[in-house]
């Protein structure tokens, strides 16, 4: 039962008014076990819904961790560039991609700035450093992310202005983790609309093709809620699908499942609707994309985009992205061809 484990998701799935009836629910599990070869305990996280009538269009959980896990998909040497941060970034600075700058990192007590590499040990020597960082770069602050976590787990800003303070806090996760210090991204205004106190990423999904040609699969956007930094939907955000098509936002985002996965129409800070916002640079953010994977030519890729003034950014890249609630939004991955040919393929390889 570890699929189905979360206290929280049993009692949202036993009082949620718009579950299918007991006997739907008990013939639609016997048709995906037939179907899937697999316990389907994803199903009681949301397909157990009303509104779910194609509930063979979503990857089961062994199908997710074939994409995942698969060495077809997933060689070794890109995996690592994708799942470092730093490798991601080092790599990117060398390429024509736009991605936020690099102005330094930590390994533990050992810091990397400007091509000299120095221990430090105490608060006042921390300090110092960011204080000479802040200085040389003309920068206001740092976005810090540890080098192999996800979901925003772990990142926190620091600014000229309150470094101290803020040193106070994170200190000891600062020397006991290892962290890349990068330039704080500037949002496009238009998006700063809807939520200004994180930075709102776009997960857009690349897939190269068995015939070799890399595919947008498919995109969403994420959105923080409160004075949190990250938008991750893990962390507390919500996440709404993107008609690719136009690069408008869908009329509904959803909670993260753990958070209950309810339904949102509205950011519920600024109050700004969702439904039909154009993304600024969303065509710029697909090509840059395509651009990516020429670069990391990993067959299967979230990609993490941000949207400034000026045009998109890579931000990070996923090898394992989290698809579930992409593909809620998606309303079944198997709808697309590609996914459904890359599944198969995977199982004619025994992957």
């Amino acid at each position: 039962m570890r699929n189905f484990n979360n206290i929280g998701r049993v009692k949202v799935f036993i009082n949620d008014p718009n579950k299918k009836s007991f006997f739907k629910i008990i013939k639609e599990v016997f048709v995906i076990i037939k179907a899937k070869r697999e316990i389907p305990f994803y199903y009681f996280k949301y397909l157990y819904r009303k509104e779910v009538k194609n509930y063979l269009d979503y990857l089961s959980t062994g199908e997710i961790n074939a994409i995942g896990n698969s060495k077809l998909l997933h060689k070794p040497a890109y995996r690592s560039l994708l799942d470092n941060k730093l490798f991601f970034s080092l790599l990117l600075e060398k390429s024509s991609l736009h991605t936020p700058k690099l102005v330094s990192y930590n390994l533990g007590n050992s810091f990397h700035y400007n091509n000299t590499n120095r221990q430090i040990f105490g608060k006042a020597e921390l300090i110092e450093f960011f204080e000479n960082v802040f200085k040389a770069n003309k920068l206001e602050g740092l976005f810090l992310r540890p080098l192999s976590d996800y979901g925003g787990k772990g990142c926190f800003k620091l600014t000229r202005n309150h470094l101290k303070k803020e040193i106070d806090a994170i200190i000891d996760l600062i020397f006991k983790g290892s962290y890349v210090h990068t330039k704080i991204i500037k949002q496009h205004e238009e998006i700063d609309k809807i939520h200004n106190r994180s930075v709102s990423t776009m997960r857009i999904i690349s897939l190269i093709t068995s015939s070799g040609q890399a595919e947008i699969i498919g995109a969403a956007m994420r959105f923080g809620v409160g004075s949190s930094v990250v938008d991750n939907a893990s962390s507390g955000g919500f996440v709404v699908g993107v008609n690719v098509a136009s690069g408008t936002l869908k009329r509904m985002g959803r909670y993260f499942l753990d958070y209950g996965g309810g339904e949102i129409y509205e950011h519920p800070d600024s109050g700004f609707k969702l439904e039909g916002f154009k993304i600024p640079y969303f065509k710029e953010a697909c090509e840059e994309v395509l651009k990516g994977v020429t670069v990391i030519p990993d067959r299967f890729i979230g990609w993490d985009v941000a949207i400034t003034p000026s045009g998109p950014t890579l931000v990070e890249a996923n090898a394992a992205p989290h698809l579930p609630s992409f593909e809620i939004e998606f309303g079944g991955l198997l709808r697309n061809q590609h996914i459904k040919q890359l599944v198969a393929e995977l199982k004619g390889q025994r992957v």
